[in-house]
This record gives structure tokens, sequence and C-alpha cells, in this order.
């Protein structure tokens, strides 16, 4: 891992872009976090810049490049739409900075791996910011099914589903996200629960209109233990954000999983044939975990590798399903 100057005690972190999960989530949070320090947000609107700056924190930087000279960024924070992650972690890789960048990292395995030999050659930390990853509700029910919750796990059903904008009169239909941004959630839960080498058996989309863009899409996967993971993902849908275990006794359901408030006090339902348990658990700000084991692995000279490896196994299993969804069709 590279060394930060003069055994520094905080990271300092600059901004790529003014997205709203960096102004809604990432940024207030970031600000619970003792280790982290905002210097600079870039915007290619240097008012918009200014405007973040003001509520922030940091120097407004108009123009991203301008934010990639500064020598007081150790790292940067990467909220740009998906199609510009690659071409802007591995500028910020070149310039000598750390990178956290928002899901999904790429649009494909080629140029996630592009990016991450990049951050390899420079022993620099490149981390997908899953967030939902560092709410330590998942581990509570990793434990469950470790000890029998539900018995032999046999199949994941994860889904991730949010409304459509309200659009102007007469104007196209508006979306918060992408599919393959929604999709990114549960194709990352089943990785956790149901391991690597998921296999993918089939995958579809459906679009709005012939030609349009895609609006939901499911994929049906197979586990190396045989295990079977139903993923169902879309952004023109009631909100739906979580997922369930069916195991050889019982099963195990989770609700707002991935974009979990940080005063959200989550329940696992657990129901067997002797009856219904509800477990509740305890708060957590998702959002600034990452944030400090982001700066955690930095400061810490913390290996980077795995954090790569996952980016690539992310990025190959969202390459099979497109791959299965575009012979469906």
């Amino acid at each position: 891992m590279a060394d930060l100057p003069g055994g520094a005690d905080r990271l300092r972190v600059g901004v790529l872009g003014c997205a709203s999960i960096a102004e809604r989530r990432m940024l207030p949070s970031m600000a619970h976090e003792p280790l982290i320090e905002i210097t600079a947000i870039a915007s290619r609107d240097g008012d918009r810049a200014q405007g973040f700056a003001a509520r922030f924190g940091g120097a407004p930087v108009e123009g991203y490049e301008r934010l990639l000279e500064r020598p007081d960024v150790d790292a940067v924070y990467l909220p740009l739409p998906p199609q510009l992650h690659a071409r802007w972690t591995i500028r910020a890789l070149e310039a000598g900075k750390h990178v956290l960048c928002e899901k999904p990292f790429a649009t494909g395995l080629a140029e996630a791996a592009r990016a991450v030999a990049a951050a390899r050659e420079r022993r620099l930390l490149l981390m997908e910011s899953f967030m939902f990853l560092h709410h330590p509700q998942h581990a509570a029910v990793a434990r469950l099914v470790a000890e029998g919750a539900i018995g032999e796990l046999r199949l994941f059903e994860g889904y991730f589903t949010i409304p459509r904008l309200p659009a102007e009169a007469g104007a196209p239909p508006r979306y918060a996200s992408t599919v393959p941004e929604v999709a990114a959630y549960p194709l990352r839960a089943a990785r956790l629960f149901l391991g690597d080498g998921l296999r993918v058996r089939g995958a579809e989309l459906r679009r709005a209109e012939r030609g349009g863009p895609a609006i939901a899409g499911s994929a049906l996967l197979v586990s190396e233990q045989g295990a079977t993971a139903h993923l169902a993902y879309g952004v023109d849908h009631s909100y739906r954000s979580g997922y369930a275990l069916y195991g050889s006794e019982g099963q195990l359901r989770l609700e707002r999983a991935y974009s979990t408030p940080d005063e959200h006090r989550p329940v696992v339902r657990i129901e067997r044939p002797s009856g219904v348990r509800e477990i509740g658990l305890e708060p957590a700000r998702q959002f600034t975990r990452i944030a400090g084991a982001f700066a955690r692995t930095i400061l810490g000279g913390g290996d980077p590798v795995p954090h790569g490896e996952d980016i690539l196994c992310q990025a190959e299993l969202a390459d099979a399903v497109d791959r299965a969804a575009a012979n469906h069709s």
C-alpha cells in the first residue's frame, strides 16, 4: 500500500462529482467519521461545487482533473454515473489517489480488469462502495444461518425495486437509477450468502418499449453447493429492498436490506413449523462504516488486493447475467 505523507492520522478525501447519493448519504455520513477529512469537492459546474463545499467542507473545484492535481487529496470518492467510473478511477489512480467508487463499478469485466490492474500496479486501494455489506445486520443473518436457524440453505431470493420518478407533462419517463445500478445489490447479496463461483442459469430484461431502456430484470443462479438464487430488480416498481433465505427447516427474511436508513432498526423474521420468531437488531450508519473501513485500510496499511478481487468477481457475474439476458431476448 502506498504510504501517505507525514504519518497522517486522517485521510484527506476529494469528491469527484456532486451526485445525488453523495449529497443525500455519503457526504453527510463522512462527517461522522473522524478518520476522514473532506478537502475538496469537484464539479464540472463551478457554482455546484461552491454549493456542496459550503455545506460539506473542503475547497470547491471546477473540473475533475484540477482536483486530481491537488497535493492535499490522498483519496477520492467517485459518485459519477457508472459509464464514467472506470475512466475517472484510472485517472485518479494514475494521479496517485486511492479510490472509493460507487456501484456498479464498471459496465463490464474488461473495464473493471483495467482499473484493478492500474490499482495493483501502484499499490493503491480501489474499493467498490457496497455500503450495505458494512451494516452488521447481514453478519447477524449469516450467524443465524450458520447456527442452523433454517436448516440447510436451499434458496436465496433477493429483490431491489424502486419507483419511477414523477415526470413532467408530455416528457418521457424519468428513472432514479438504471437496471444495472439496482441489480448490483441482490447480485452482491447472493455472493455474500452463496459464495463466489455462482453459475447463471437464466436471465431476462424487460423494456418499457421496443428499443427503449430496460426497466426490470431477473436472474436465476446456482451455487457450487447446488443452492439456487432468484433475483429480481427494476426501476418502475413499488419500493422493495430485501432478501429471503429458504432452508430445509425454515425461512428467514430481512427487509430494508440495502438502502437502510441510519435510524432504521432491522427485524429478522424467521419462520419454522414450530412458529415465527422476530429478532430486533440495532441501527447502524452503513455509509459512515464503509467510509471508516476505506480510511482504516489506507491509514493502517491494509491489503488492497481482496478489494480488487471482489470488484472482478462482481463484474464477472454481472457480465454473465447480461449475456444470459441477451440470449433470452
